[in-house]
């Protein structure tokens, strides 16, 4: 009967979702059995299903990677970067922000807006022309054009023109119909282009555009320094130019009379339609002359801008041409206005540049007023109308990757007045001396969305800057940077031990940790150093103080008792209360006051030890580090949780766990993760002795019949191990499988109230630790409610407490009450320590706590603790620490990040593995609701940044300079739309300027050029259909995706078709309606001028 009593107890405690069945073991320490608790216990009204669940990219922040292309619609004022990697990112005003990705992820080569027209042309890198549609929220392929034989060089689509002249490598040049993305059958050969004597290939096409004074002239730019003007009725060459250099870029006069070409040698060359023998004008902007009469060699004039302005002089734009022995000079963008040169040095390589101009009609007066530049890393715009070329202030977040991004973190739903308070702190510090004119990209319109609340982002960077960002309604602002390194000395040059330790980076930011409530703030920095910082308003002058920790306990180090006695990491783990004692404290200047046998124990980096006037913002207290021992590097941190209402910080490594009182300043504990365990060791290992010799081995039994004795090496210095994460770790808690360099490292910590025995009736504080091998610890606090007392008393710890097990290294710690209702951790409310004093409203501590048991309910007291390993995910009821649910979450690879976050008004467990699948698992049943295969490929930045926020919200670094934001909540998605901003709006398209009876007459015949007449299929005929083909794109719809197939999908669709119909109709209604205005006004002008001459003589006129 007892036997099969066990087995139901073994089925009640399993997952409904994972088909595993809860081992016994599971429950307490040494594997005995747990009575299961009953159905009554544990009766969780569960309300999220998989419906609740959608997974989608929303958006993308931060500077395009690797930008390869640049274009600019004049009327609609939005602009599309192009890069590397296939994206396409379009910016408009602020909030209208669009990232578009080829699926082939082959690298953009040029854009090309159809202005006003809502849509956009690529042309990539392995030779296909795709044509996008913009007058939707989420841009969409509509055609594609895929060429076979020949590469694409360069393209050119003439403005109101459905006929883009295309280029290639062979020196042809193709004609694709914009609507049908077919090609035509007219080309222009190369050698039809060139004379029939000429002996050599021209090279490839690097320039096409058409006349300004005649749109049925094309010049046609080869490589080789050829020039042609095609006549595009005739079918032949108006002219030809053979110039020695070869050619980057051509610009047109706006008359049509003149252009400019920049060259390979630094030159740039202004020719004249009249005579084409030679140029009118050869200069070299930065080439002087030398003794020798010669001029200085210098690099190519990637390209150059030719723009009249009508109340000055020309300007001439152009990049690069600076001499060769100017090596160290930076690239540089040089305006040429007048007599007057500026060169204007930028900070990286420009990839492209464009210059804005008030008139979309390349036969008018230009006008410019603007130049976009495209950095490697930054995109600058120059503001023209300003003699001294100002830029403008960027509204988009550029700058995240200013300093590489090395961790992030995310809060959705902070206190309302967190953001303002950051923004008025950061607002003071911003750089002046911007252009005060509007930023002119203006495009697209944006409304704030009614699903908003307050979204905090952080990211810490390698130079150990933290920048807080507003990420509210899905876009970014820039809120406040605080720099750690401040608080330390300036380490001098390959001196002290931050350079042995990393010679790049020393204050590189590692990990986080914010309460939002309390403001309190912590860094962990690369150098093995924790930074905590408290917020005030005010300026204050403020001495920091710093804690040593010594961590740095080796078991196959020998140690005496004399050193026992010193070091606290080996104090008795069941000596009752750990109190602080006066030896945990170091003063800041390393080595002073030291033991003997820590003479040379140096932290890494130098706190500064003077007072220090500190301006309002985030204020830093307490600087804690970890020293060097016995030449002896100090291991990274693991793991940090910081608790306001306690007023205390927790940190480990694969060393051990430290608690510090932050409050007092003091040092409560500092153990190695063995004597964390005293006689509670699941693993049986050997208690540690102060008296061993560097030979032994620790034996390990494991719970199972396989058993293996474990060396434990020296552990590996940070300089080898800074950049691992959790791809190096140990995969498994069985002790057959612990890698044999590894140490139980502390991976997660977390401070709550809860039971720290199975005994205890009533919630304490309590430290959830959880470890490498996949051991649960929970360490039970006495502290002092009394606000003074809190202040002068000691806090006591207690022995460890329960000791429970999972599969795989623990990640992640969650406590829900016995009601399946999340339990929030306890905080201070925060208050300005630097404000002065009020006698009415003294400064005392306002706690906030949550009891985690619900007392009024019938299922009686106690809570659940949610634990996630990097294999599997088990629900723990306290404090009987019975496992009522286990989850296998993945065998073949493992989790890397883990977060209990709300989604619709609920709970869940989110997870994210190493093979790119996100995961979402209900709670507490832990039954699992969505397996999205998101990320194949998962590589080392993405498992480092990856984090979950509530709302159903998650981010991660997809490059070194953008972050990606996605949702996996489907109210997010179904609300996703009306977030986002639109990129097209309907604008009247300026007018062409009257060019008089005189040029229109004299002028040619522009207007006239008919190009359907010409490249028709009647009139040219088909083109060979090897040549290219003709890919139809997904969609001009919204959402084809997720419409379903068959009725409602055919009705949403004709629905959106006839939306758009009738927008046009709606256009063109009010088109012919402006049309028939004009016409009754010229003909009552017509008619009063013709009664007014009807009676007049001829010589009269």
């Amino acid at each position: 009967m007892k036997k099969f009593r066990k087995v139901l107890d073994g089925l009640t405690t399993s997952s409904p979702g994972g088909g595993t069945i809860g081992s016994p073991s599971c429950g307490s320490a040494a594997g005995t059995p747990t009575t299961a608790p009953t159905p009554k216990e544990i009766d969780v009204q569960e309300t999220l299903v998989s419906e609740n669940f959608q997974l989608c990219k929303t958006v993308r922040h931060g500077f395009p990677y690797q930008p390869t292309a640049l274009a600019f619609d004049p009327v609609q004022k939005i602009l599309a970067i192009g890069s590397r990697s296939g994206g396409v990112r379009i910016l408009g005003r602020p909030g209208v922000d669009c990232f578009c990705q080829h699926e082939s992820g082959a690298a953009v080569l040029q854009l090309q807006f159809l202005i006003n027209e809502g849509a956009l042309v690529t042309a990539c890198a392995d030779d296909t022309l795709h044509l996008w549609n913009l007058r939707q929220r989420r841009p969409a392929i509509l055609h594609s054009l895929k060429f076979n034989r020949e590469r694409i060089t360069f393209c050119h689509l003439p403005f109101q023109s459905k006929w883009l002249y295309v280029g290639t490598e062979r020196g042809n040049t193709h004609v694709v119909n914009i609507e049908s993305f077919i090609l035509s059958g007219y080309v222009i050969m190369w050698n039809k282009a060139i004379e029939l004597s000429t002996k050599t290939h021209p090279g490839p096409v690097v320039h096409l555009s058409d006349s300004p004074k005649d749109e049925g002239k094309l010049l046609v730019g080869f490589e080789s320094g050829t020039i042609v003007q095609w006549d595009l009725r005739a079918k032949k060459a108006d002219f030809r130019i053979y110039y020695d250099e070869a050619i980057h870029s051509v610009s047109w006069h706006h008359e049509g009379k003149q252009f400019m070409c920049s060259h390979s040698d630094g030159s740039l060359t202004l020719w004249n339609l009249r005579n084409t023998s030679k140029p009118i004008q050869v200069t070299f902007p930065h080439g002087k002359i030398q003794k020798d009469g010669r001029k200085e060699s210098c690099k190519p004039i990637l390209k150059v801008d030719y723009k009249t302005s009508r109340n000055s002089e020309p300007f001439v734009i152009f990049s690069g041409g600076l001499s060769y022995d100017k090596a160290g000079r930076r690239p540089t963008l040089t305006i040429m206005h007048g007599k007057a040169i500026t060169v204007l040095e930028m900070d990286y390589p420009i990839v492209e540049f464009m210059t804005l101009c008030e008139t979309p009609y390349n036969n008018e007066v230009q006008d410019p007023y603007a130049v976009v530049v495209l950095l490697e890393k930054d995109l600058i715009v120059v503001d023209l109308t300003q003699s001294n070329f100002p830029v403008f202030e960027n509204p988009y977040p550029m700058d995240i990757h200013e300093s590489p991004v090395t961790c992030t973190a995310y809060f959705a739903d902070c206190p309302p007045d967190i953001i303002p308070v950051l923004y008025s702190i950061g607002a003071k510090h911003k750089k002046t001396g911007y252009s005060q004119k509007e930023w002119p990209v203006s495009g697209g319109m944006w409304t704030l969305g009614s699903h908003t609340y307050p979204e905090v982002i952080i990211t810490g960077h390698a130079d150990g800057s933290i920048k807080f960002w507003d990420g509210s309604a899905i876009t970014l602002q820039m809120l406040y940077k605080l720099k750690t390194s401040k608080v330390f000395e300036k380490p001098k040059q390959n001196e002290g031990r931050a350079a042995e330790l990393v010679d790049d980076d020393p204050f590189a930011v590692q990990m986080v940790s914010w309460c939002p409530q309390s403001r309190i703030f912590c860094v962990v920095g690369i150098s093995a150093h924790i930074i905590l910082y408290r917020f005030s308003k005010y300026d204050a002058n403020t001495q920091i103080v710093s804690l040593e920790v010594r961590l740095q306990c080796d078991p196959e180090d020998v140690i005496s008792p004399s050193e026992n006695e010193n070091n606290p990491c080996f104090s008795e783990p069941h000596s009752g209360s750990h109190s602080p004692q006066p030896h945990h404290q170091h003063p800041a200047s390393p080595g002073s006051g030291t033991p003997e046998s820590f003479k040379d124990c140096t932290p890494c980096l130098k706190v500064k030890d003077r007072a220090v006037r500190v301006p309002p913002g985030y204020q830093a207290e307490l600087v804690i580090q970890l020293p060097w021992m016995d030449g002896e590097p100090p291991q990274q941190i693991s793991s940090l949780d910081i608790n306001s209402a306690y007023g205390l910080l927790a940190f480990g490594n694969c060393n051990g766990l430290a608690v510090v009182d932050y409050l007092q300043k003091t040092i409560l504990l500092c153990m190695s993760t063995l004597d964390l365990y005293g006689a509670a060791d699941p693993y049986q290992r050997l208690t540690r002795s102060p008296r061993r010799n560097r030979q032994s081995t620790s034996g390990l039994t494991e719970l199972s019949d396989n058993q293996q004795s474990v060396d434990t090496e020296r552990s590996k210095s940070p300089t080898s191990e800074s950049r691992e994460n959790s791809f190096s770790r140990s995969r498994s808690s069985s002790v057959s499988s612990i890698d044999r360099d590894t140490k139980e490292a502390i991976t997660t910590l977390q401070f709550g109230e809860s039971f720290g025995r199975k005994s205890d009736t009533l919630p304490t504080p309590c430290l959830w630790v959880g470890t490498s091998l996949g051991v649960i610890l929970l360490i039970p606090m006495s502290i002092p409610t009394d606000l003074e007392e809190r202040m002068e008393e000691p806090v006591t710890i207690g022995p460890c407490g329960a000791v429970l097990m999972l599969k795989g290294s623990v990640l992640r710690f969650g406590f829900l009450d016995c009601m399946g209702a999340l339990v929030p951790n306890p905080y201070e409310v925060w208050r300005d320590l630097n404000a002065p004093e009020d006698p009415d409203r003294p400064r005392k501590r306002k706690l906030v706590h949550y009891s985690p048991s619900s007392s009024q309910d019938t299922c009686g007291e106690g809570h659940l603790a949610i634990v996630c390993s990097e294999r599997q995910a088990k629900v723990f009821l306290m404090p009987s620490q019975s496992c009522l649910f286990v989850h296998n979450i993945t065998e073949s690879s493992f989790v890397l990040r883990a977060d209990v976050v709300s989604v619709c008004n609920s709970v869940c467990l989110a997870c994210f593995c190493a093979n790119g699948h996100v995961m979402t698992l209900s709670l507490p049943s832990l039954r699992p609701l969505m397996d999205v295969n998101y990320l194949p490929l998962t590589d080392m930045r993405i498992a480092r940044t990856f984090c979950f926020t509530n709302g159903g919200q998650a981010l991660y670094l997809s490059s070194p300079t953008e972050i990606q934001r996605i949702t996996y909540s489907q109210e997010m998605y179904d609300n996703l739309q009306e977030m986002l901003g639109e990129l097209f709006t309907p604008t009247e398209t300026p007018e062409a300027q009257n060019r008089g009876f005189l040029k229109g007459f004299f002028g040619g015949n522009a207007h006239t050029f008919d190009r359907e007449e010409l490249f028709g299929e009647a009139a040219a005929g088909k083109a060979s259909r090897s040549l290219a083909q003709h890919i139809p794109g997904q969609g001009g719809v919204e959402g084809m995706k997720v419409a379903a197939s068959g009725a409602v999908g055919e009705l949403a669709r004709a629905r959106i078709a006839l939306d758009e119909r009738g927008q046009r109709l709606g256009e063109l209604e009010e088109r012919t309606a402006l049309m028939m205005t004009s016409a009754e006004s010229f003909s009552k002008h017509a008619h009063e001028l013709m009664l007014k001459c009807k009676d007049k003589k001829w010589y009269q006129f």
